[in-house]
């Protein structure tokens, strides 16, 4: 193509011009990544022209293999590195690199701005081209989307915008099909024009891409510098745990270390081979909405999808490759939906996955108690989704309790007391405030280990109805709760001989007073020392669930029931002052809110009462 056009400039997305500042302003301590990355990108276009391939053979009728070539060439101070993929037409130049679609973005520059080495969150983001700046003071990308006639160049010096044009006759010529990446270097950067160097780079972070990456030297013939084999169909025997790491950190494009690696050929009715990672690092998008996995899925050592949902929502940190030998190459994404094979190798990997962490469990609890620290909330998903499989979850759940952290049920069961037959738990915001909730105080005085449960998923996945091992899972927040036939750990604990107030006449006040702020008041076996506290109806949802409904528009809260401790002094008091009854019974009830960690209907006046009531004690 031969053309005289001139350049268009275009401006980058604010998002992108930030991000450039920093690539280009900042001093990282490991600067190889952008090769890697740069490779991680060819490798993914010649994915995506075999896979259009398949339904349109034309793209590669001129014969050129899928390949990936590196070039340095000192003279001109520049290093290219090109790629015979899928390429890209005019307007995916300025959409791939002149925006990021991605909504991490905003994340992503706010932690590269916190973080002492922002290298570890290049890859992570997905903003890995960007990378390039760091080492080069200029980029110029000339692509030729396969099938087409039309060659683009992009050129950026990485301010605050980029120029776009059509390919003179030589570049045009240059490129057949694909894209050429040519990195005019900075000065400090001219390590990476040597050829030990690039081969040392490809070795740590790029050995298993699947196409031969050729060194291209200034001398001599090119070379094949990578194995370009897929490590997932090699025999175990064969790999070590170095080999499982460098495969991690190329599929997942992570710099963490795996916590949990899982390989093997699956034999019999389907045959497939597996390989996948559990990180050791939160992802930065574990809880984006769309909730997509990142298992990718080849059919016979093509890549097919990155989005194939092979693993369920509960288990999106996993990261690694599922490569099938019986699926049809030609499946399209719609197809993967509802395809059964798929999903008999969906249930299969899922089982896997789930014994892998159980066993993970039981022999190495320091790492598992990593991945749980990780990704706890998220598996926690399956206990509301995956009813099939809740029993094996809820035995590989971990959970802090009042005895200590990292808590297995298990465990639990086996420390239950005298006549227990529930697994207790609280829900709310915080470890420090559960502990400090009056609702424990009868649990403690018979020291009952109790689940402290603080994630937000929390608050959904127990409104089910939940047993292990036959022991059903109750709520200190719901319903009646009664432990007498439960042994005091301190026999000093049992306040029977302390003078009560009584029972029907103090409700009776309390009633009265509060009117329709509450739907019931009782008598409570769960107080100790405190008061009052406010907690569901039998039959109504656990109050932390109904906060979190009522944030989300999504329901209104219901009147609780106000339990009290007819021991406590402040409710004595109310049988024998009826001039301050209505007052008391406010203070019990807004106290009891507080204590729930939620505001007073009327700060100013429950302000006014404590007042009063200090000033009383006072004398004054």
């Amino acid at each position: 193509m031969t053309t005289t056009a001139a350049a268009e400039s275009q401006p980058f997305q604010a998002e992108v011009a930030e991000l450039l500042h920093l690539m280009v302003h900042s001093v990282y301590s490991e600067t190889d990544i952008f090769l890697r990355e740069l490779i991680s990108n060819a490798s993914d276009a010649c994915d995506k022209l075999r896979y259009e391939a398949i339904a349109n053979p034309s793209l590669i009728t001129d014969g050129t293999p899928p390949e990936i070539r590196i070039v340095p060439n000192k003279a001109a101070n520049t290093l290219a590195v090109v790629d015979t993929g899928i390429g890209m037409e005019r307007q995916e130049l300025i959409d791939n690199l002149g925006t990021i679609a991605r909504s991490g973005t905003r994340s992503f520059l706010s932690k590269l701005t916190e973080a002492k080495d922002g290298a570890n969150l290049i890859g992570q983001f997905g903003v890995g081209f960007y990378a390039a700046f760091m080492v080069a003071e200029k980029i110029v990308v000339t692509s030729r989307r396969a099938g087409s006639d039309e060659v683009w160049v992009w050129t950026s010096e990485g301010g605050s915008g980029f120029e776009i044009a059509p390919a003179s006759e030589e570049a045009a010529q240059r490129v057949a099909r694909g894209t050429e990446i040519v990195l005019h270097l900075k000065k400090d950067a001219a390590k990476y024009l040597e050829a030990y160097e690039i081969e040392r780079i490809v070795r740590e972070y790029s050995d298993n891409i699947q196409f031969p990456i050729l060194l291209v030297p200034e001398e001599g013939e090119p070379r094949q510098i990578n194995s370009a084999s897929a490590l997932w169909q090699r025999s175990k025997s064969e790999l070590t745990p170095e080999d499982y790491a460098q495969a991690y950190k190329q599929i997942a494009g992570a710099f963490d270390e795996p916590a949990m690696t899982l390989h093997y050929r699956a034999e019999g009715r389907q045959s497939y081979a597996v390989l996948l990672f559990a990180p050791s690092q939160k992802p930065f998008d574990l809880f984006q909405v769309e909730r997509k996995g990142k298992v990718k899925l080849y059919v016979r050592r093509v890549f097919i999808a990155d989005d194939a949902e092979l693993l369920p929502a509960y288990l999106r940190f996993i990261r690694g490759v599922i490569d099938s030998e019986d699926l049809p190459l030609n499946i399209s994404r719609e197809m993967l939906q509802n395809n059964p094979q798929l999903a008999q190798i969906r249930k299969a990997v899922t089982g896997r996955v789930i014994g892998e962490l159980e066993t993970l469990g039981e022999k190495e609890p320091e790492t598992f108690a990593k991945i749980w620290d990780a990704f706890g909330p998220v598996i926690k998903e399956g206990l509301w989704e995956d009813f099939e499989r809740r029993d094996k979850l809820l035995a590989l759940a971990r959970f802090t309790t009042t005895s200590g952290e990292n808590r297995s049920l298990k465990q639990v069961v086996d420390d239950f007391k005298p006549n227990q037959t529930e697994i207790y738990y609280l829900v709310g915001d915080s470890v420090e405030r559960l502990k400090s909730n009056p609702k424990l105080e009868s649990a403690r005085a018979r020291g009952i280990e109790v689940l402290l449960l603080t994630d937000p998923v929390d608050a959904f996945w127990t409104s089910a109805p939940l047993d292990f091992g036959g022991k059903p899972l109750k709520s200190l927040s719901q319903g009646d709760v009664d432990f007498g036939l439960i042994p005091l750990a301190d026999d000093k604990d049992d306040k029977k001989d302390e003078p009560a107030a009584d029972a029907a006449t103090t409700i009776a006040v309390i009633k009265d007073a509060l009117g329709e702020r509450v739907s019931d008041v009782r008598a409570s076996q769960r107080l100790t020392a405190s008061a009052s506290c406010l907690v569901a109806g039998g039959d109504a949802r656990d109050r932390a669930l109904e906060r979190l409904l009522a944030q989300q528009n999504r329901g209104a809260i219901t009147k609780p029931v106000l339990e009290i401790n007819l021991r406590h002094p402040l409710v004595a008091a109310l049988a024998t002052d009826s001039a301050q009854a209505k007052d008391l019974s406010l203070l019990l009830f807004e106290q009891a809110q507080i204590l729930d960690g939620e505001m007073p209907d009327d700060p100013a006046a429950f302000a006014g009462r404590m007042n009063q009531l200090v000033l009383r004690g006072l004398g004054k």
